[in-house]
Protein backbone atom coordinates (compact mmCIF):
# COMPACT_ATOMS: atom_id res chain seq x y z
CA UNK A 1 0.00 0.00 0.00
CA UNK A 2 1.42 3.37 -0.97
CA UNK A 3 2.01 6.00 1.78
CA UNK A 4 -0.88 8.40 2.31
CA UNK A 5 -0.12 11.75 0.58
CA UNK A 6 0.63 14.43 3.16
CA UNK A 7 -1.70 16.95 1.50
CA UNK A 8 -4.62 14.56 1.76
CA UNK A 9 -4.14 13.84 5.44
CA UNK A 10 -3.54 17.53 6.14
CA UNK A 11 -6.88 18.44 4.54
CA UNK A 12 -8.88 15.78 6.40
CA UNK A 13 -7.42 16.72 9.78
CA UNK A 14 -7.66 20.48 9.11
CA UNK A 15 -11.39 20.23 8.54
CA UNK A 16 -11.96 18.23 11.71
CA UNK A 17 -9.76 20.45 13.87
CA UNK A 18 -11.60 23.56 12.66
CA UNK A 19 -14.98 21.92 13.29
CA UNK A 20 -14.29 20.80 16.85
CA UNK A 21 -12.44 23.95 17.91
CA UNK A 22 -15.37 26.08 16.72
CA UNK A 23 -17.83 23.74 18.44
CA UNK A 24 -15.93 24.21 21.71
CA UNK A 25 -16.00 27.99 21.30
CA UNK A 26 -19.78 27.94 20.97
CA UNK A 27 -20.12 26.20 24.34
CA UNK A 28 -18.79 29.33 26.03
CA UNK A 29 -22.13 31.15 25.92
CA UNK A 30 -23.90 30.03 29.11
CA UNK A 31 -26.91 32.21 28.32
CA UNK A 32 -27.62 29.83 25.44
CA UNK A 33 -28.01 26.94 27.90
CA UNK A 34 -31.14 28.17 29.65
CA UNK A 35 -33.73 30.88 29.28
CA UNK A 36 -33.21 34.18 31.13
CA UNK A 37 -36.24 33.44 33.33
CA UNK A 38 -34.73 30.08 34.30
CA UNK A 39 -31.41 31.69 35.28
CA UNK A 40 -33.36 34.32 37.24
CA UNK A 41 -35.14 31.48 39.04
CA UNK A 42 -31.91 30.61 40.87
CA UNK A 43 -31.07 32.22 44.17
CA UNK A 44 -28.38 34.77 43.33
CA UNK A 45 -25.47 33.08 45.12
CA UNK A 46 -26.31 29.66 43.64
CA UNK A 47 -26.43 31.22 40.17
CA UNK A 48 -23.04 32.87 40.59
CA UNK A 49 -21.36 29.69 41.85
CA UNK A 50 -22.95 27.54 39.16
CA UNK A 51 -21.97 29.89 36.35
CA UNK A 52 -18.38 29.92 37.58
CA UNK A 53 -18.38 26.12 37.83
CA UNK A 54 -19.64 25.72 34.27
CA UNK A 55 -17.23 28.35 32.94
CA UNK A 56 -14.37 26.43 34.55
CA UNK A 57 -15.36 23.32 32.62
CA UNK A 58 -15.70 25.29 29.36
CA UNK A 59 -12.40 27.13 29.87
CA UNK A 60 -10.58 23.86 30.46
CA UNK A 61 -12.01 22.59 27.19
CA UNK A 62 -10.90 25.79 25.46
CA UNK A 63 -7.35 25.28 26.75
CA UNK A 64 -7.30 21.80 25.25
CA UNK A 65 -8.67 23.26 22.00
CA UNK A 66 -5.81 25.80 21.93
CA UNK A 67 -3.31 22.99 22.47
CA UNK A 68 -4.87 21.00 19.63
CA UNK A 69 -4.78 24.04 17.34
CA UNK A 70 -1.15 24.75 18.27
CA UNK A 71 -0.16 21.19 17.44
CA UNK A 72 -1.87 21.50 14.08
CA UNK A 73 -0.12 24.80 13.34
CA UNK A 74 3.37 23.32 13.71
CA UNK A 75 2.66 19.92 12.11
CA UNK A 76 4.76 19.23 9.02
CA UNK A 77 5.37 15.52 8.64
CA UNK A 78 3.07 12.52 8.38
CA UNK A 79 4.08 11.56 11.92
CA UNK A 80 3.19 15.06 13.17
CA UNK A 81 -0.24 14.85 11.60
CA UNK A 82 -0.83 11.40 13.07
CA UNK A 83 -0.07 12.82 16.50
CA UNK A 84 -2.56 15.61 15.84
CA UNK A 85 -5.10 13.00 14.79
CA UNK A 86 -4.56 11.15 18.06
CA UNK A 87 -5.07 14.40 20.01
CA UNK A 88 -8.16 15.13 17.95
CA UNK A 89 -9.78 11.85 19.00
CA UNK A 90 -9.04 12.68 22.65
CA UNK A 91 -10.45 16.16 22.21
CA UNK A 92 -13.70 14.87 20.67
CA UNK A 93 -14.23 12.64 23.70
CA UNK A 94 -13.52 15.54 26.07
CA UNK A 95 -15.88 17.80 24.14
CA UNK A 96 -18.73 15.27 24.29
CA UNK A 97 -18.24 14.74 28.02
CA UNK A 98 -18.30 18.51 28.57
CA UNK A 99 -21.45 18.71 26.49
CA UNK A 100 -23.11 16.11 28.74
CA UNK A 101 -22.08 18.18 31.77
CA UNK A 102 -23.57 21.37 30.35
CA UNK A 103 -26.74 19.64 29.16
CA UNK A 104 -27.35 18.17 32.61
CA UNK A 105 -27.25 21.59 34.26
CA UNK A 106 -29.17 23.20 31.39
CA UNK A 107 -32.01 20.72 31.87
CA UNK A 108 -31.94 21.28 35.63
CA UNK A 109 -31.99 25.07 35.35
CA UNK A 110 -34.71 25.02 32.71
CA UNK A 111 -37.15 23.38 35.12
CA UNK A 112 -37.43 26.89 36.64
CA UNK A 113 -39.04 28.72 33.74
CA UNK A 114 -42.46 28.81 35.46
CA UNK A 115 -42.55 31.41 38.31
CA UNK A 116 -44.44 29.15 40.72
CA UNK A 117 -42.23 26.12 40.07
CA UNK A 118 -39.22 28.40 40.38
CA UNK A 119 -40.37 29.56 43.82
CA UNK A 120 -41.09 25.98 44.92
CA UNK A 121 -37.63 24.85 43.86
CA UNK A 122 -35.93 27.75 45.63
CA UNK A 123 -37.81 26.63 48.74
CA UNK A 124 -36.44 23.12 48.13
CA UNK A 125 -32.93 24.57 47.84
CA UNK A 126 -33.40 26.28 51.19
CA UNK A 127 -34.76 23.15 52.90
CA UNK A 128 -31.68 21.21 51.80
CA UNK A 129 -29.28 23.87 52.99
CA UNK A 130 -31.07 24.25 56.33
CA UNK A 131 -30.83 20.51 56.88
CA UNK A 132 -27.10 20.41 56.13
CA UNK A 133 -25.86 23.38 58.14
CA UNK A 134 -26.49 21.97 61.67
CA UNK A 135 -24.42 18.91 60.83
CA UNK A 136 -21.61 20.63 58.93
CA UNK A 137 -21.12 23.99 60.63
CA UNK A 138 -20.02 22.60 64.04
CA UNK A 139 -17.07 20.93 62.29
CA UNK A 140 -15.99 23.93 60.26
CA UNK A 141 -17.47 22.56 57.04
CA UNK A 142 -19.20 24.88 54.59
CA UNK A 143 -22.70 24.07 53.42
CA UNK A 144 -22.51 23.70 49.63
CA UNK A 145 -24.91 25.63 47.41
CA UNK A 146 -27.87 23.53 46.30
CA UNK A 147 -29.65 23.35 42.95
CA UNK A 148 -32.84 21.32 43.10
CA UNK A 149 -34.60 20.40 39.90
CA UNK A 150 -37.79 18.67 38.86
CA UNK A 151 -37.83 15.37 37.00
CA UNK A 152 -39.81 12.19 36.49
CA UNK A 153 -39.61 8.91 38.35
CA UNK A 154 -40.24 7.45 41.77
CA UNK A 155 -37.31 8.61 43.86
CA UNK A 156 -34.97 11.55 44.38
CA UNK A 157 -31.24 11.53 43.63
CA UNK A 158 -28.17 13.72 44.10
CA UNK A 159 -25.07 14.72 42.19
CA UNK A 160 -22.96 15.61 45.20
CA UNK A 161 -20.87 18.75 45.44
CA UNK A 162 -17.16 17.89 45.36
CA UNK A 163 -17.41 15.04 42.87
CA UNK A 164 -15.70 14.91 39.48
CA UNK A 165 -18.09 15.71 36.67
CA UNK A 166 -18.41 14.02 33.28
CA UNK A 167 -15.45 15.82 31.74
CA UNK A 168 -13.18 14.11 34.26
CA UNK A 169 -11.60 17.42 35.31
CA UNK A 170 -14.19 19.75 36.83
CA UNK A 171 -15.43 19.27 40.39
CA UNK A 172 -19.09 20.01 41.05
CA UNK A 173 -19.37 23.13 43.18
CA UNK A 174 -23.13 22.74 43.66
CA UNK A 175 -25.14 19.84 45.06
CA UNK A 176 -27.69 19.08 42.32
CA UNK A 177 -30.70 17.29 43.81
CA UNK A 178 -33.57 15.82 41.83
CA UNK A 179 -37.06 15.98 43.32
CA UNK A 180 -39.68 13.97 41.45
CA UNK A 181 -42.94 15.59 40.39
CA UNK A 182 -45.25 13.40 42.46
CA UNK A 183 -43.40 14.31 45.67
CA UNK A 184 -42.93 18.05 45.11
CA UNK A 185 -45.41 18.82 47.92
CA UNK A 186 -44.03 16.03 50.13
CA UNK A 187 -40.30 16.57 49.58
CA UNK A 188 -38.82 14.81 52.61
CA UNK A 189 -36.68 12.89 50.10
CA UNK A 190 -34.71 16.11 49.69
CA UNK A 191 -33.46 15.71 53.25
CA UNK A 192 -32.42 12.13 52.50
CA UNK A 193 -30.38 13.38 49.54
CA UNK A 194 -28.89 16.17 51.67
CA UNK A 195 -27.97 13.40 54.08
CA UNK A 196 -25.87 11.80 51.35
CA UNK A 197 -24.01 15.09 50.93
CA UNK A 198 -23.46 15.43 54.69
CA UNK A 199 -22.19 11.86 55.04
CA UNK A 200 -19.87 12.37 52.07
CA UNK A 201 -18.35 15.55 53.50
CA UNK A 202 -17.93 14.16 57.02
CA UNK A 203 -16.83 10.67 55.96
CA UNK A 204 -19.64 9.03 57.92
CA UNK A 205 -20.50 6.27 55.44
CA UNK A 206 -17.25 4.39 55.91
CA UNK A 207 -17.32 4.75 59.69
CA UNK A 208 -20.93 3.59 59.91
CA UNK A 209 -20.20 0.62 57.65
CA UNK A 210 -17.34 -0.46 59.90
CA UNK A 211 -19.47 -0.13 63.05
CA UNK A 212 -22.37 -2.08 61.57
CA UNK A 213 -20.09 -4.86 60.40
CA UNK A 214 -18.29 -5.06 63.74
CA UNK A 215 -21.35 -4.91 65.98
CA UNK A 216 -23.55 -7.24 63.94
CA UNK A 217 -20.87 -9.84 63.27
CA UNK A 218 -21.63 -11.47 66.63
CA UNK A 219 -24.96 -12.51 65.10
CA UNK A 220 -23.73 -13.40 61.61
CA UNK A 221 -20.70 -12.30 59.66
CA UNK A 222 -22.60 -12.64 56.40
CA UNK A 223 -25.53 -10.57 57.69
CA UNK A 224 -23.13 -7.98 59.13
CA UNK A 225 -21.50 -7.61 55.73
CA UNK A 226 -24.88 -7.07 54.07
CA UNK A 227 -25.91 -4.36 56.56
CA UNK A 228 -22.53 -2.69 56.20
CA UNK A 229 -23.04 -2.53 52.43
CA UNK A 230 -26.26 -0.59 53.09
CA UNK A 231 -24.56 2.01 55.28
CA UNK A 232 -24.76 4.98 52.89
CA UNK A 233 -28.52 4.69 52.41
CA UNK A 234 -29.11 4.00 56.10
CA UNK A 235 -27.09 7.12 56.97
CA UNK A 236 -29.19 9.27 54.62
CA UNK A 237 -32.43 7.77 55.98
CA UNK A 238 -31.29 8.52 59.53
CA UNK A 239 -30.57 12.16 58.69
CA UNK A 240 -34.00 12.48 57.05
CA UNK A 241 -35.54 10.97 60.19
CA UNK A 242 -33.90 13.29 62.74
CA UNK A 243 -34.97 16.29 60.67
CA UNK A 244 -38.50 15.27 59.65
CA UNK A 245 -39.50 12.34 61.86
CA UNK A 246 -42.45 10.20 60.83
CA UNK A 247 -42.99 12.27 57.67
CA UNK A 248 -39.77 10.83 56.22
CA UNK A 249 -40.80 7.26 57.10
CA UNK A 250 -44.35 7.57 55.71
CA UNK A 251 -43.16 9.17 52.48
CA UNK A 252 -40.45 6.52 52.07
CA UNK A 253 -43.09 3.84 52.62
CA UNK A 254 -45.29 5.31 49.89
CA UNK A 255 -42.40 5.41 47.41
CA UNK A 256 -41.36 1.82 48.17
CA UNK A 257 -44.90 0.35 48.34
CA UNK A 258 -44.76 -1.60 45.09
CA UNK A 259 -45.50 -5.24 44.47
CA UNK A 260 -43.77 -8.06 46.31
CA UNK A 261 -41.12 -8.43 43.62
CA UNK A 262 -40.08 -4.83 44.27
CA UNK A 263 -40.43 -4.88 48.05
CA UNK A 264 -38.42 -8.11 48.43
CA UNK A 265 -35.85 -7.28 45.77
CA UNK A 266 -32.32 -7.92 47.04
CA UNK A 267 -29.26 -7.27 44.90
CA UNK A 268 -25.91 -8.08 46.56
CA UNK A 269 -23.74 -4.97 46.54
CA UNK A 270 -26.66 -2.58 45.99
CA UNK A 271 -26.35 0.19 48.63
CA UNK A 272 -30.15 0.33 48.99
CA UNK A 273 -31.52 -1.94 51.70
CA UNK A 274 -34.25 -4.32 50.66
CA UNK A 275 -37.40 -2.17 50.76
CA UNK A 276 -39.17 -4.49 53.21
CA UNK A 277 -36.57 -4.04 55.96
CA UNK A 278 -35.81 -0.41 55.11
CA UNK A 279 -39.33 0.71 55.94
CA UNK A 280 -39.34 -1.29 59.17
CA UNK A 281 -36.03 0.28 60.24
CA UNK A 282 -37.67 3.69 59.85
CA UNK A 283 -40.55 2.50 62.00
CA UNK A 284 -38.09 1.33 64.66
CA UNK A 285 -36.48 4.79 64.73
CA UNK A 286 -39.93 6.28 65.41
CA UNK A 287 -40.60 3.77 68.18
CA UNK A 288 -37.30 4.46 69.92
CA UNK A 289 -37.80 8.22 70.02
CA UNK A 290 -41.56 8.74 69.89
CA UNK A 291 -43.01 5.62 71.53
CA UNK A 292 -46.23 4.25 70.04
CA UNK A 293 -48.01 5.99 67.23
CA UNK A 294 -49.26 5.85 63.65
CA UNK A 295 -46.01 4.18 62.58
CA UNK A 296 -47.15 1.03 64.39
CA UNK A 297 -50.21 0.84 62.15
CA UNK A 298 -48.02 1.45 59.11
CA UNK A 299 -45.72 -1.38 60.20
CA UNK A 300 -48.61 -3.78 60.73
CA UNK A 301 -50.14 -2.93 57.35
CA UNK A 302 -46.74 -3.23 55.64
CA UNK A 303 -46.07 -6.68 57.11
CA UNK A 304 -49.58 -7.92 56.23
CA UNK A 305 -49.38 -6.55 52.69
CA UNK A 306 -46.00 -8.16 52.09
CA UNK A 307 -45.93 -11.54 53.80
CA UNK A 308 -42.38 -12.79 54.29
CA UNK A 309 -43.26 -16.25 53.07
CA UNK A 310 -43.75 -14.76 49.61
CA UNK A 311 -40.08 -13.80 49.38
CA UNK A 312 -37.65 -16.30 47.89
CA UNK A 313 -35.83 -18.46 50.43
CA UNK A 314 -32.51 -16.57 50.30
CA UNK A 315 -34.07 -13.15 50.79
CA UNK A 316 -36.50 -14.47 53.39
CA UNK A 317 -33.62 -15.81 55.48
CA UNK A 318 -31.80 -12.45 55.40
CA UNK A 319 -34.94 -10.54 56.37
CA UNK A 320 -35.99 -12.95 59.12
CA UNK A 321 -32.53 -12.75 60.66
CA UNK A 322 -32.58 -8.96 60.36
CA UNK A 323 -35.92 -8.28 62.05
CA UNK A 324 -34.71 -8.87 65.65
CA UNK A 325 -31.67 -6.65 64.94
CA UNK A 326 -33.63 -3.53 64.02
CA UNK A 327 -33.55 -1.99 67.54
CA UNK A 328 -29.79 -2.52 67.69
CA UNK A 329 -29.23 -1.10 64.19
CA UNK A 330 -31.33 1.95 65.01
CA UNK A 331 -29.30 2.62 68.16
CA UNK A 332 -26.02 2.12 66.34
CA UNK A 333 -27.01 4.64 63.68
CA UNK A 334 -28.71 7.29 65.79
CA UNK A 335 -27.27 6.96 69.28
CA UNK A 336 -23.66 5.87 68.90
CA UNK A 337 -20.83 8.44 69.24
CA UNK A 338 -19.12 8.85 65.88
CA UNK A 339 -15.77 10.31 64.88
CA UNK A 340 -17.58 11.93 61.96
CA UNK A 341 -19.61 13.90 64.51
CA UNK A 342 -16.68 14.82 66.72
CA UNK A 343 -17.37 11.99 69.14
CA UNK A 344 -21.03 12.94 69.49
CA UNK A 345 -24.18 11.10 68.48
CA UNK A 346 -26.28 12.11 65.50
CA UNK A 347 -29.19 12.84 67.83
CA UNK A 348 -26.98 15.20 69.86
CA UNK A 349 -26.58 17.37 66.78
CA UNK A 350 -30.16 17.19 65.50
CA UNK A 351 -32.62 16.14 68.19
CA UNK A 352 -35.53 14.13 66.74
CA UNK A 353 -37.63 15.19 69.74
CA UNK A 354 -37.98 18.52 67.92
CA UNK A 355 -40.08 16.72 65.31
CA UNK A 356 -41.98 14.50 67.71
CA UNK A 357 -45.62 14.65 66.54
CA UNK A 358 -46.86 16.20 69.79
CA UNK A 359 -44.11 18.84 69.59
CA UNK A 360 -45.01 19.70 66.01
CA UNK A 361 -48.72 19.96 66.78
CA UNK A 362 -47.93 22.16 69.77
CA UNK A 363 -45.88 24.43 67.52
CA UNK A 364 -48.83 24.74 65.15
CA UNK A 365 -51.23 25.43 68.02
CA UNK A 366 -49.02 28.12 69.55
CA UNK A 367 -48.26 30.02 66.35
CA UNK A 368 -51.54 29.43 64.55
CA UNK A 369 -51.82 30.64 60.96
CA UNK A 370 -48.67 32.76 61.40
CA UNK A 371 -46.63 29.56 61.18
CA UNK A 372 -47.67 29.27 57.53
CA UNK A 373 -48.07 32.93 56.54
CA UNK A 374 -45.33 34.84 58.39
CA UNK A 375 -42.13 35.13 56.33
CA UNK A 376 -40.17 34.97 59.59
CA UNK A 377 -41.70 31.71 60.80
CA UNK A 378 -41.80 30.08 57.38
CA UNK A 379 -38.07 30.67 56.94
CA UNK A 380 -37.08 29.91 60.55
CA UNK A 381 -39.17 26.73 60.82
CA UNK A 382 -39.08 25.50 57.22
CA UNK A 383 -37.68 22.04 58.02
CA UNK A 384 -40.08 21.51 60.92
CA UNK A 385 -42.92 22.75 58.73
CA UNK A 386 -41.94 20.04 56.26
CA UNK A 387 -42.04 17.51 59.12
CA UNK A 388 -45.42 18.81 60.33
CA UNK A 389 -47.06 18.88 56.89
CA UNK A 390 -45.70 15.40 56.14
CA UNK A 391 -46.98 14.05 59.45
CA UNK A 392 -50.45 15.51 58.91
CA UNK A 393 -50.61 14.27 55.31
CA UNK A 394 -49.68 10.78 56.52
CA UNK A 395 -52.18 10.63 59.37
CA UNK A 396 -55.09 12.69 58.00
CA UNK A 397 -55.51 11.39 54.44
CA UNK A 398 -59.07 12.72 54.25
CA UNK A 399 -57.58 16.23 54.58
CA UNK A 400 -54.65 15.60 52.27
CA UNK A 401 -55.69 18.06 49.56
CA UNK A 402 -56.01 20.88 52.07
CA UNK A 403 -52.73 19.93 53.79
CA UNK A 404 -50.77 19.70 50.55
CA UNK A 405 -52.23 22.98 49.31
CA UNK A 406 -51.05 24.57 52.56
CA UNK A 407 -47.63 23.00 52.02
CA UNK A 408 -47.49 24.40 48.49
CA UNK A 409 -48.48 27.87 49.67
CA UNK A 410 -45.83 28.18 52.37
CA UNK A 411 -43.17 26.76 50.07
CA UNK A 412 -44.06 29.36 47.42
CA UNK A 413 -43.92 32.03 50.12
CA UNK A 414 -40.47 30.83 51.20
CA UNK A 415 -39.20 30.57 47.64
CA UNK A 416 -40.53 34.01 46.72
CA UNK A 417 -38.61 35.55 49.60
CA UNK A 418 -35.44 34.05 48.11
CA UNK A 419 -36.03 35.47 44.63
CA UNK A 420 -32.77 36.46 42.98
CA UNK A 421 -32.08 40.21 43.06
Amino acid sequence: MSPEPIDTIRMQIARQVAHWVMAAQRLGSLDDLASPSAWEGLERYVGVVLRQNLLTAVNQLHQQAKFLQAQWNVAETIEDFKRVQHQLVRFRKRYLRTEVLLDFYADAINTRTNPTISALLRACDSLCQQSMTPLLQPFGKSTPPVLTYLDQGLGASILKAGLRLWDGKTESAVAAIKIVRHNLYRPTALIHESGHQIAHILGWNQELAAILERELSTHSSELAEIWASWSSEIAADAIAFVHTGYAAVATLHDVLAGGDSFVFNFIPGDPHPTSYIRVLLGVEMCRQFFGTGSWDELSDSWSRSHLLERANSTVRAVLQESLPLLPKVSKLVLSTPMRAFGGRKLVNLVDPQNVRPSTLLKLEYQLGSALYTSHHWVEAEAVRLLALSGYKAATLPEQSLEILQQQRDWMVRLGSSLQAA
